[in-house]
């Protein structure tokens, strides 16, 4: 568990801090595939870096001590840990998933599990009552993001907890938006939280890596497990990697959150803007239970322009920001959600949450806001 007070600390020191052997002030990255054995039975706790590495257990312990769990496991994406997660579940069990998750989460779900014979069934987490009434004996868990993607929909998370426990249920958590730095579901009553830890965690576009995080003993070995057996681990370079990105969270994601907060506004006073998604507006449907559950609202916002607009010729404009997939890097992203990230999601879906094709997601990066908003501002002028 964490042996800092601040999580700033944590940030930098959390985990296995340095290395005892030579005093280096990073863990080193332990590049080997095997360990010499002293004899039949007898090593150093490693035997093969698919089961254990210590650049990687620096990592994991790393992740738990942010979390305030007691197990973290890494992975070699986002998608790699949530599949170990659902890995979980046998033939029969029904998953919840809450109305907008990443596109990925629903794809696995319905296109891999589904054909195990694992269903799910979408439900509005916002509405407890809706939501405990479909708890039925066959759901098992609960899969829920807050703020989801790409709607920014905020759950309560500790309310949506005390449901599952009356029930029995696990509440599995993808935590990627907030970080650890400003939500941990764990202390809200989560049962498992997940990272793409592809986006903020890491923080540079430069490396893809998944993280999972658990307080439970039994869930921690039932993981280990499948992490060990399915074999879907994280690199030691890209662990070294993560471990470094984590290190500027904070710094970074103050960064991230004035920037967002100064684009949102701008975002909710153009005319040619229907709707803005952000957390951090007071006028936002979720602005309160956020403020209560995180530190801050993050810097993912979505938008929609009026019809009117050409969304093509909107993104054509951008000159600074960047078409792409992904988050949570330095630089700010911007994607179309119905036809990038949430492409895999039948449009009568989409459509019925609110993914409309008018829907822009925006991931703002680190650079100055006033260049962010001119560029933003231009792309808007011309794609009348």
């Amino acid at each position: 568990m964490n042996k800092f007070n601040k999580i700033s600390t944590t940030l930098i020191h959390g985990g296995i801090d340095g290395d005892e052997r030579t005093g280096a002030v990073n863990v080193p990255i332990y590049q080997t595939s095997t360990y010499r054995q002293e004899q039949l039975g007898k090593h150093k706790g490693y035997e093969y870096s698919r089961t254990g590495n210590p650049t990687r257990e620096a990592l994991e312990k790393l992740i738990a001590d942010l979390e305030q769990g007691f197990h973290g496991l890494a992975f070699a994406s986002g998608m790699a840990a949530t599949t170990a997660v659902l890995t979980l579940f046998e033939t029969g069990d029904k998953i919840l998933i809450s109305k907008n998750v990443y596109g990925g989460t629903f794809r696995v779900l319905d296109k891999i599990f589904r054909q195990f014979g694992i269903r799910y069934d979408i439900v509005d987490t916002t509405d407890l009552k809706i939501f405990e009434d479909a708890l039925s004996h066959e759901v098992k868990a609960i899969f829920i993001e807050s703020p989801a993607n790409p709607l920014m929909t905020v759950t309560d998370i500790e309310a949506v907890a005390g449901v599952t426990k009356k029930h029995g249920k696990l509440l599995i958590v993808d935590n990627t938006f907030m970080t650890p730095y400003l939500q941990r579901p764990l202390t809200l009553g989560a049962d498992i939280v997940v990272h793409s830890a592809t986006k903020y965690l890491g923080g540079h576009s430069d490396l893809i890596a998944g993280l999972v995080v658990v307080n439970d003993d039994g869930l921690a070995k039932k993981l280990y497990f499948i992490q060990n057996a399915t074999g879907g681990i994280l690199q030691p370079f890209d662990a070294f990697l993560l471990i470094r990105g984590i290190k500027t969270l904070g710094v970074r994601l103050d960064r991230h959150q004035e920037n967002g907060k100064a684009i949102a506004e701008w975002l909710s006073n153009q005319d040619a803007v229907k709707r803005v998604y952000y957390p951090g507006l007071i006028t936002d449907e979720g602005y309160e239970i956020q403020k209560k559950q995180a530190d801050g609202p993050g810097a993912m916002i979505s938008f929609e322009l009026k019809e009117e607009y050409h969304i093509e010729k909107f993104f054509r404009q951008l000159k600074l920001i960047a078409l792409a997939e992904s988050l949570g890097g330095v630089e700010s992203l911007v994607c179309h959600p119905s036809s990038m990230t949430h492409a895999s999601i039948p449009e009568e879906i989409r459509k019925q949450v609110g993914i409309t094709d008018h829907l822009i997601r925006l991931s703002v990066g680190i650079e100055d806001k006033e260049d962010i908003i001119a560029d933003l501002k231009n792309a808007i002028l011309l794609a009348k």
